[in-house]
This record gives C-alpha cells, sequence and structure tokens, in this order.
C-alpha cells in the first residue's frame, strides 16, 4: 500500500483538510463526556454553581471566611474581589488556574465556618473542643483572639481537613456558596436550569460539529480514494498498452482485468476507510487516553485489560484469517480464467458436449473462492460479538469500581459516567483499527499486484533520439541476419533470416506450420525486438524509430481479424479517423465487403458488436483488410489475412489490392499458394530458417520445400 502513495500526492490538499477535520470531530467526540459529567456533577449534584469561589459574597460573610485565612491567601483574595456596597463582586478576568487557586483557598475555611455556625452535634463538641463558650457567637470570640493564636487554632483544623478528599471539599464548598445565594436572594433554581440549558446547547454545538466533519470527511476521502483509483486504472491501462508480447506473457489476460478492476477497486475502498478511520482512530484513542488521566487515573488498569484482551483476539484471528486474505485474489484471477475460457469457448464446448465438464470446472474454481470467502466471513462474525462481550464487561467492571469510588467520596458520579465514555471511545479506535486491520491485507495484496504491473519494465522502448527515414528508402522493409527467440526461451524460433523488400513490391512468406512466419512479421511493427541482427524499415533499424513513426508507416492485418465495438465505418476508420466517407467506401470495395456493408438496412452505420461477434470470419477479414487498406499505408503487413475467404473473394480482393497497392510494399504471409503465385519474392520458411527466396518459378526449381507445400495444394497443370 505505501508504494502506492505517491499517487496521492495530487489530493494532499484535500489530505490536510480531511486531517484538520478529523482532529475537529475528535475533539468534539472527547468533549462530550465532559459535558455529560458537568451537567451530572454541576447542573444537577451542586445546582449549576461549579466550585466554592462566589460570584457574589456579601461583606460579612468574607470578614469571616477572612478570619480563617493565612494573611498571603486573605491578600490573594481580597485582590480578585470588587467591593460594591455590602457586596464582594468577583472580577471578569478570573478564570482558568486563577480560579483554582480561589477554590483551593475557599473550601476549607468555608467547610470550617459552616461547622462552626451550623447547630447540629459535631459543631457543638467542636467548638467546646476550640475553647469556645456555649451561646457565644464564634465568629466574634474568634475575631478578639490576637493573629498567632487564630493562625494556630486554624492550622489544627486545617490539618484535620487534609485528609478528607478534594471533592467532598468542594462540594461543602458549593453547599455553603448556596447558601450564601439563598440568603442574598438569588434565584438558586435558575442559576441551575440556566447551567443546564447553557451545557446542553454547547453539547448541541458539538454533535452538530461532529455530523458536519464526519459527512465532509467522508466525502473528502470518497474524492480522494475515487482518484486514487482513477489514476491508478489509468496508470495500468498506459502500462500495459505499452507491454510488448514479452509482457504479456508475464500476466494471463484474466490477471491484468482482475488487477485493474478487482484489485484497484479493493485498493479505493481501503484508502476511503483508511481517512475515515485509520487516522481517526489513533487521534480518538489517544485523546481517550489524556481525558481518562486527567479525569480517574486510578482506574486505568481496566483500560489496560481491555487492551490485551482486544490484542488477544486480534492476534488470533490474524493468524487463522491471514493467509487466507492473499489467497483471495489468486482465487479471483482462477474464477476469471476459467469464465473468460468458457465464455470465449461455448461454441467449442457444445460442439464436443463438454457442457457437464465445464459446469464442474467453474463449479470447483467458484466453490474455492466461496470457502474461502466464508471463511473470512465468519471470523470477521466471530469478530464482532466478542468486542462486544469486551466492551460491555468492562462498561460493568468500570461501574463497580467507580461505584466504591462514589460511595468513599474520592470520585463522582458525573465523573464514573465520563469514564466509561472515554473507555468505550478508547476501546472503540482499537476495534475501529482492527476491522481495518482485516481489510488492509487483502488490500495490501491488491496493492501489491498493481504495483507488480507498474513496475514491470518494459522491454521495448522508445529511443532518447529517434532517427527520422529519408524519403529515399521510403517503403523498404529489410531483415539483416535476424535471429529471434522469445523471452526465457530455451531456442531461437528465426536463425539469420535476411531479405530485402522494396517500394511496391511484394513479398511473401510461406512455410509449414510452426515454421517462424508470424514471429517474423511481428519483427516488423517491432511487437518483439530482434535477438541477433536488425529489422530495417525505410533504412532504419526500427529500434532507432519512435514506435509511433515506425507504426504509422504500417497497415497491418492479423492472423485473427479483430473488430471494436461501434459501428462498420467507425471499424475502417479505426487507423485513420478523419478519411472522408468516400475513402471509406473505396477501402470496403477494395477489401470486397461493400457488397454485405449495403446489404444491412444501416449500411456502413450497422452496428458491430464487441468482438465482431456479429458478422462471420470472411466478413471480419475483409473489415480488417479494410481499416489497413483506408490508412493508406507506406508498407502492408497481412499475416494469413485470407484464411477464411473463398477462392473467388481471394482473387477478387488481390487483384483489386494488387492496383491499389503498387506504389505501397506488401508483406504477405500466406498457407495457400494460390495467394501468393505472383509475389516479386517468396520467403521460404522451414523450422525457423530460411530455405528459399525467389519467384514461384524459380522455387519450383531450386526448393523442395516450397515445390512439396506447391504440390499438395495445386495439380501441375495449375502451377505451370
Amino acid at each position: 500500500m505505501l508504494k502506492l502513495i505517491k499517487y496521492l500526492k495530487k489530493s494532499a490538499g484535500y489530505i490536510v483538510l480531511i486531517v484538520a477535520l478529523l482532529f475537529l470531530q475528535a475533539y468534539c467526540d472527547l468533549s462530550l463526556p465532559d459535558y455529560t459529567s458537568r451537567i451530572v456533577n454541576v447542573g444537577i449534584q451542586q445546582n449549576g454553581i461549579e466550585d466554592g469561589v462566589p460570584e457574589k459574597i456579601r461583606v460579612s460573610t468574607m470578614e469571616n471566611l477572612e478570619l480563617l485565612m493565612k494573611e498571603d491567601v486573605k491578600e490573594k483574595i481580597e485582590d480578585s474581589y470588587t467591593k460594591d456596597g455590602d457586596i464582594y463582586v468577583l472580577k471578569k478576568d478570573i478564570s482558568g488556574d486563577k480560579r483554582e487557586e480561589l477554590n483551593d483557598a475557599f473550601c476549607k475555611p468555608m467547610m470550617m465556618l459552616s461547622g462552626m455556625t451550623s447547630e447540629d452535634g459535631d459543631s457543638k463538641a467542636m467548638l467546646s473542643q476550640m475553647g469556645i463558650p456555649e451561646g457565644a457567637d464564634p465568629m466574634q470570640v474568634l475575631a478578639q483572639l490576637p493573629r498567632e493564636a487564630l493562625d494556630k487554632m486554624t492550622e489544627g483544623m486545617d490539618e484535620k481537613l487534609s485528609d478528607m478528599p478534594e471533592s467532598l471539599l468542594t462540594q461543602s464548598a458549593v453547599m455553603f456558596v448556596r447558601a450564601e445565594y439563598e440568603a442574598m436572594g438569588e434565584d438558586v433554581d435558575a442559576i441551575q436550569m440556566d447551567y443546564i440549558k447553557t451545557s446542553g446547547i454547547r453539547m448541541l454545538l458539538m454533535a452538530l460539529l461532529i455530523m458536519l466533519a464526519a459527512i465532509s470527511v467522508t466525502f473528502l476521502s470518497a474524492r480522494v480514494a475515487a482518484a486514487l483509483g482513477h489514476d491508478l486504472r489509468n496508470n495500468v491501462y498506459r502500462k500495459v498498452i505499452g507491454f510488448s508480447g514479452g509482457e504479456y506473457n508475464k500476466f494471463s489476460t484474466a490477471s491484468l482485468i482482475t488487477r485493474s478492476t478487482n484489485d484497484v477497486q479493493q485498493v479505493q475502498q481501503t484508502m476511503t476507510m483508511m481517512f475515515r478511520i485509520v487516522l481517526y482512530a489513533p487521534i480518538l484513542g489517544i485523546g481517550g487516553v489524556i481525558k481518562v488521566l486527567q479525569t480517574e487515573a486510578s482506574m486505568t488498569w481496566i483500560l489496560a485489560v481491555a487492551v490485551i484482551l482486544i490484542l488477544l483476539l486480534v492476534v488470533t484471528l490474524f493468524a487463522l484469517a491471514m493467509p487466507k486474505f492473499t489467497k483471495l485474489q489468486t482465487l479471483i484471477d482462477r474464477l476469471n480464467l476459467v469464465t473468460r475460457e468458457i465464455l470465449i469457448g461455448i461454441p467449442v464446448i457444445r460442439a464436443f458436449s463438454r457442457e457437464k465438464h465445464e459446469e464442474e470446472r467453474f463449479e470447483e474454481a467458484n466453490d474455492t473462492l466461496t470457502r474461502t470467502n466464508l471463511f473470512v466471513n465468519r471470523c470477521m462474525t466471530f469478530m464482532m460479538p466478542t468486542m462486544m462481550l469486551i466492551m460491555n464487561g468492562i462498561s460493568v467492571l468500570i461501574i463497580y469500581s467507580g461505584a466504591h469510588s462514589v460511595d468513599n467520596g474520592t470520585m463522582q458520579v458525573g465523573n464514573v459516567m465520563a469514564f466509561i465514555q472515554y473507555a468505550m471511545q478508547i476501546i472503540m479506535s482499537f476495534l475501529l483499527i482492527t476491522a481495518m486491520s482485516i481489510m488492509l491485507p487483502r488490500a495490501n495484496v491488491s496493492a501489491r499486484r498493481i504495483n507488480e504491473v507498474l513496475t514491470t519494465k518494459e522491454s521495448i522502448l522508445d529511443p532518447e533520439s529517434p532517427v527520422q527515414p529519408s524519403e529515399r528508402e521510403k517503403g523498404t522493409v529489410e531483415f539483416d541476419h535476424v535471429t529471434f527467440a522469445y523471452p526465457e526461451a530455451d531456442e531461437s524460433v528465426l536463425t539469420d533470416i535476411t531479405f530485402k523488400a522494396r517500394k511496391g513490391e511484394t513479398v511473401a512468406v510461406i512455410g509449414s506450420t510452426g515454421s517462424g512466419k508470424s514471429s517474423l512479421i511481428n519483427l516488423i511493427p517491432r511487437f518483439y525486438d530482434v535477438t541477433k541482427g536488425s529489422v530495417r524499415v525505410d533504412g532504419v533499424d526500427v529500434r532507432d524509430m519512435s514506435q509511433k513513426d515506425l507504426r504509422d508507416r504500417l497497415g497491418y492485418v492479423p492472423q485473427k481479424g479483430v473488430l471494436f465495438s461501434g459501428t462498420i465505418d467507425s471499424n475502417i476508420r479505426y487507423g485513420k479517423t478523419d478519411i472522408s466517407e468516400v475513402e471509406v467506401k473505396e477501402a470496403a470495395e477494395v477489401a470486397q465487403a461493400a457488397d454485405f456493408i449495403e446489404e444491412k438496412k444501416a449500411a456502413y452505420n450497422a452496428p458491430i458488436s464487441q468482438g465482431g461477434t456479429n458478422v462471420s470470419g470472411g466478413q471480419k477479414q475483409r473489415l480488417s483488410i479494410a481499416r489497413a487498406i483506408a490508412k493508406k499505408p507506406e508498407i502492408f503487413i497481412f499475416d494469413d489475412s485470407f484464411s477464411a475467404l473463398d477462392f473467388k473473394t481471394d482473387s477478387k480482393l488481390r487483384k483489386a489490392l494488387k492496383e491499389h497497392t503498387k506504389d505501397a510494399t506488401t508483406i504477405i504471409v500466406a498457407q495457400r499458394i494460390s495467394t501468393i503465385l505472383h509475389a516479386d519474392q517468396i520467403i521460404v520458411l522451414d523450422d525457423g530458417r530460411m530455405a528459399g527466396i525467389g519467384t514461384h518459378q524459380k522455387l519450383m526449381k531450386s526448393c523442395e520445400v516450397y515445390r512439396q507445400i506447391a504440390m499438395s495444394q495445386l495439380s501441375e497443370e495449375e502451377l505451370a
């Protein structure tokens, strides 16, 4: 997968935006549990009063509290308030760390003052220990004490309160502040409702931001992944188009189709999920851990238990499923190969009554793929319930442990709720990564297969400085001591082939099956490169010309006629799209195709189905010949292109072709002697070597191989 990252360069801006949106979404997701905790702790339990720092406080109450504070603390508090009549008002700029310091300063004095002014038994016992007579005003008594005695007394009380949990001290201070607000005539219920409403609105806004960020990330991820898929398909296609026969032999057609469709789709789908999950899960998980440590570090061991259980599950699943993921794409290749063979060979299958055998072949490939897919899906099916069991078990463990903390006063209910939510977010991030880890191996296999095509070195490349042929050598084809062997083959197919075809000449190549006729022809358009020697077109070695320049000079008709979906007109114009209708009709007439074309209702606009399956073999060959004629090349190459024609049509076509191509060089590979009787040169191949070269009459006298082929096809009278 990493090797394909370079194809994401043009989407770099979108990726940066996606990452920014993911951080925004994670921030909002991680803020929601905190707001839930505040609504429970502050909004419900503390009546909307956040801490022990009163926004307003009576002067008399402040003076009583200051009696229980040290001088430095007293100065800090006085600096934080402004006096307005008989009320102190908190300054607007007090927030954050400064407010926390004030809360710490207020908590113990407020708890002491509450204890002194209440009328319960504990308060009376405490006043008695302090030496304050029953019925006396404790604050008046304290006000009359020397500062040293007062500080000593408050230090003793402070030591006793230091053992209390911080949450209990804060809640006691909040109760004091609430009582103070009520004494001042403030509407405490309104304060509570305002806090809950404000927190609720913020949560709704957070949820809205999460929704917008998630939608934007999904949209942008799909866009980036689609662009990647487009570029990969485009690059694979361009690479495959540039392959020579050697590279095609390395990959089967079915495999190349799978790599450019199914494999690209796998990578595209995984890339979409990658941005939405793989990038998001770590952000959420790490953020959750930080929040948990800030909320309640004492229960983090529960998260460690959850992570260990999840990792054990993932490792087990990987050990079982990973080999199957690697095998899946190969099995898809196999199924495509079998399907392609069966669909192409349906006429032969029916002719030999092999339908049952081919059904069994397909069923075997299909069953193997299905079983592998089922195994992988069962692993996924097993994973999800197990993950949910772990999540629910962790929730129960958190509630059990948190309940004890709440009972001991070391933790608030809202904090327990927030811890559960953070724990679920952390576990969910692991769950998301696990789900992706199931998809990634298969996508990685697909990416490797795509990269294998993209990194395959082409054996036939254009030269850095192409040579432009001169007009003097126009139309010539020369083989100079050519030897050729297919890539990775042990033996040569052609050995020491030498001949020259000049402008206006017709050169024929004949020989027995497997003698190397098509191999020789394929060296001219440079479908393969020679092993030794050289092939020259227009006086220039084909390896020194650009492939486009070389092939623009050729009109090639393959042994098996190939038509493309479209119309008859579009197929004839395939080699040269800007020709006129008159030229199209002329090419069809020369190729002896005009008669059957004009019999069709739509004539030249008649549709051609994929592969030309709606025309006969002879019609397909004639349209292929017409396509080459319409191009008006310097050199015509016919690779046994008249084999599907009857003798009458063959004779007419050769006669018309001779007149039409008198200024062009024609190279014909033929099986029938009658097709090449009047050629200027006939090259006879036997087991890859030249057995003879010359005219028909000369070869009949000097070449035994040619004479045997001729005598097997025609009578002596016809040969004469």
